[in-house]
């Protein structure tokens, strides 16, 4: 699988890349549980979106009676947020100039780790009205115990510089203290909470192998070797039986400002 950068925010390269195929994106990435968007959101709630990428996140809560900005540094990304109703403008987040405007609730599905954690926090604190609340958020994936290592096993042959990085056994869990440890450092906040959201998605054969190119930084490898991974990837899926079970737990960091 994939594998994150050490200080991950500071590699805009692959921050950067997942634009490549928009529509895929949108298409393909899984989404949010409802009982995470019910925590946060309520009718009329103003929320700032970090890095709202094509608009997933964004179009939950907005479902749910939100009134949602999104902040985003691809203008390819945010061009189709656009295209499906998402007010966006383009920044990163820690640069990003909100001429004094205020917000009930600053979110970020699955781009925090893009972020300087305490910038972020910081910027976060900025915009966020009295009691207003930041939660950063990303899907944890774990495929069954025999594909897992079938899916390491090719990626050990196809990258094996990749591979013998050795990445930590749960990034999310890393992502989270680095999330908490910034909202602290930026003073401005109450004690971070964790949340943990557990749901499962069958996925067949093409299912998987149309996400994976949007997985992080896979685009910025030549094509011969994502096609190697793809293959290998499907054969894994074909023996197993065609379709498998990918347990996710959305794990979230939340807290509100003093």
């Amino acid at each position: 699988m994939p594998t994150l950068p050490s200080q991950p925010h500071q590699h805009r390269q692959v921050a950067e890349s997942f634009g490549a195929d928009p529509e895929r994106y949108d298409r393909t990435r899984p989404r949010y549980p409802e009982a995470l968007v019910q925590r946060i959101a309520r009718p009329g709630l103003e929320i700032v979106d970090v890095g709202c990428g094509t608009g997933i996140a964004a179009r939950l809560f907005q479902a749910a009676g939100c009134q949602v900005l999104g902040v985003e540094p691809d203008e390819r990304m945010a061009g189709w947020a656009r295209r499906t109703g998402i007010e966006v403008e383009i920044s990163t987040f820690e640069a990003w100039d909100h001429t004094g405007r205020s917000f009930d609730a600053v979110i970020a599905g699955q781009t925090w780790h893009w972020v300087d954690p305490v910038a972020g926090a910081a910027k976060a604190a900025e915009v966020l009205r009295p009691g207003g609340r930041l939660t950063v958020f990303w899907n944890a994936a774990q495929p069954p115990p025999e594909l897992e290592n079938a899916f390491a096993e090719v990626y050990r042959k196809a990258l094996p510089d990749v591979a013998a990085a050795n990445p930590p056994a749960d990034p999310y869990s890393i992502m989270c203290d680095l999330a908490a440890d910034g909202i602290r450092q930026a003073q401005t906040f109450g004690d971070p909470q964790r949340w943990r959201f557990d749901w499962d998605k069958i996925y067949t054969r093409d299912e998987w192998l149309d996400q994976m190119p949007t997985q992080g930084g896979l685009t910025l490898f030549p094509q011969a070797k994502r096609d190697e991974l793809l293959a290998g990837v499907g054969a894994a899926i074909d023996e197993a039986g065609g379709s498998f079970t990918m347990h996710y737990a959305t794990v979230a960091v939340s807290a509100a400002k003093s």
